[in-house]
């Protein structure tokens, strides 16, 4: 027999099966459980006393039968019609799965390197400053989420889609528990592995993949797109899936110049605040002892509106260290991350500001790519603050509330460094007045979280993309282009890796549909 219940335990009793099967077997009666499956995990730390609210599947008297996900079958495609997929992100890397499930051979062409050889260029940037353009933690196999954290979030409501995403990354050996957590994170030092098993399959099944092959220039031919030409000087030929990331700057400039429609997104600007997490620990659980044994290490989630605008954190990292993001010279930026365990000493997060276009009226006359030119003016004021290398300017969380500098710095996550730097002067004032609003209200909703043992570092940038690739909300093709299909968040339409995986699902089904009216 099999039965469904709902828990609500102490985090002592939710970690020890055995504990777990008494309790199981105390409320229902039911003696002989033979295996207890966790469906749904979330913590409850609202009050003083801290729950773990837990969804059961019980088997009694029988044991579980098959694995704890379910498997997508993949076909052999070898010999199926072509579709070019730019960028192996997660927008990219599930469209070619769902190419597959769908009968089409994908052709996957990435910029950078497979994601074991990119973590070497990933290194140079802490240990010698230096910034490969093509290889970096924007570019490369997995994308931007593959070392900078693997969280599964997304606002979706799509709930059905959202668990394929979660069960196809289970099937290529991601943890089982992303599927009950609800917060589910694979981690950074887990995700290169998946990512190569994803790769593997789309070969094994008789697709292409291309690294150290960027996109130079779509081929069109009557306003339809029929392939692409590459850095290699080699074309691929076929309807083309563009999923190039939020960073792949050289795309929106081609677009741009080309004229073909694309146009400014707003985007959300700030820091990287970085507080020891020990401290985070006891203000989210309520206690001076911290986690204790059996807590995972806590996270939180801010938001307000200050003066018309969201302010709120970003991407939190629990566990976590701050990375150098920057994909080209004369940047700095900055990113999250978390290992699978969660186990570094410190928590950070981004604490951003909404920007819109109408606030940048000194950037107006650059129209689509005017949040663009935003984000590298900003880029560039935090390298020449920075020390002009990866070295990053920072301040004092207090300090920069009350405006004053900071001559010292706590220790840090960040491997580059950091350089003490007035943030408060620099940064838009647009920016630094409602950031310093937005921590005076956090501070009070949360005693001690505004604090000088936490570090503000800057720039973080890179929230999403700052331009729409504009496509039609039915078939998902470019408004003018015909078997064009923007995809993901560098195309304007997903804002993680779960959402950006979905859409690239959508926008595999969208060729398979545009090909439908195309003569064989």
């Amino acid at each position: 027999m099999i039965k469904e219940l709902q828990l609500r335990v102490l985090p002592g009793d939710a970690a020890n099966e055995q504990t777990l099967k008494n309790i199981v077997s105390r409320e229902t009666g039911d003696t002989g459980i033979r295996a207890i499956r966790v469906i749904k995990r979330s913590i409850d730390a609202r009050q003083r006393v801290i729950y773990v609210n837990l969804k059961l599947r019980i088997f009694i008297n029988e044991e579980p039968t098959g694995q704890e996900y379910q498997s997508v079958n993949y076909m052999d495609v070898s010999c199926a019609k072509p579709v070019i997929v730019v960028g192996a992100g997660p927008g990219g890397l599930f469209a070619a799965l769902r190419l597959i499930e769908l009968g089409f051979r994908p052709i996957v062409i990435e910029r950078g390197k497979n994601v074991r050889e990119r973590k070497k260029d990933i290194a140079l940037i802490s240990r010698e400053h230096k910034v490969n353009s093509e290889s970096n933690y924007c570019f490369g196999e997995g994308g931007a989420g593959a070392y900078s954290d693997g969280k599964l979030y997304t606002r979706s409501k799509k709930r059905g889609s959202v668990d394929k995403i979660l069960n196809i990354f289970c099937q290529h050996g991601a943890s089982p528990a992303i599927l009950s957590d609800t917060h589910p994170h694979i981690g950074t030092d887990k995700l290169p592995a998946v990512i190569e098993n994803i790769r593997n399959r789309i070969i094994q099944c008789g697709g292409d993949v291309h690294f150290e092959t960027r996109m130079d220039a779509l081929i069109i031919e009557k306003n339809e797109v029929i392939g692409i030409e590459t850095n290699t000087g080699k074309s691929f030929y076929g309807p083309v899936i563009l999923a190039t990331g939020h960073s792949a700057r050289d795309v929106y400039y081609y677009l741009h110049k080309q004229q073909i429609p694309i146009e400014a997104k707003g985007i959300a600007a700030g820091v990287r605040l970085e507080h020891p997490q020990e401290l985070v620990d006891r203000i989210q659980y309520h206690n001076k002892e911290g986690r204790g044994e059996y807590l995972p290490a806590a996270e939180y989630s801010y938001v307000t509106q200050v003066n018309g605008r969201g302010v709120y954190s970003f991407c939190m990292c629990p566990g976590g260290f701050v990375v150098p993001a920057a994909s080209g010279e004369k940047q700095v930026v900055v990113n999250g991350m978390s290992p699978s365990g969660r186990n570094s000493r410190w928590a950070n997060s981004g604490m951003v500001v909404e920007v819109r276009p109408e606030d940048l009226p000194e950037f107006a006359s650059h129209k689509e790519l005017a949040l663009l030119k935003f984000q590298e003016q900003l880029e560039e004021h935090a390298w020449l603050n920075g020390g002009m290398k990866q070295t990053a300017p920072a301040q004092r969380m207090n300090d920069f509330v009350q405006r004053k500098n900071s001559f010292d710095l706590p220790e840090s996550s960040y491997v580059p460094g950091l350089l003490a730097s007035p943030l408060h002067f620099w940064l838009p004032e647009f920016i630094t007045a409602r950031l310093r609003e937005g921590f005076r209200h956090f501070g009070k909703t949360s005693n001690g979280f505004l604090t000088n043992e936490a570090v503000l570092i800057g720039v973080e940038t890179r929230t999403s993309s700052p331009v729409r690739i504009l496509r039609d909300k039915e078939t998902c093709q470019h408004i003018t282009l015909k078997g064009l299909f923007p995809c993901g968040e560098g195309a304007g339409y997903a804002g993680g890796i779960v959402s950006a995986a979905i859409d690239g699902e959508r926008c595999a089904e969208a060729v398979s549909s545009y090909y439908v009216g195309i003569p064989n």
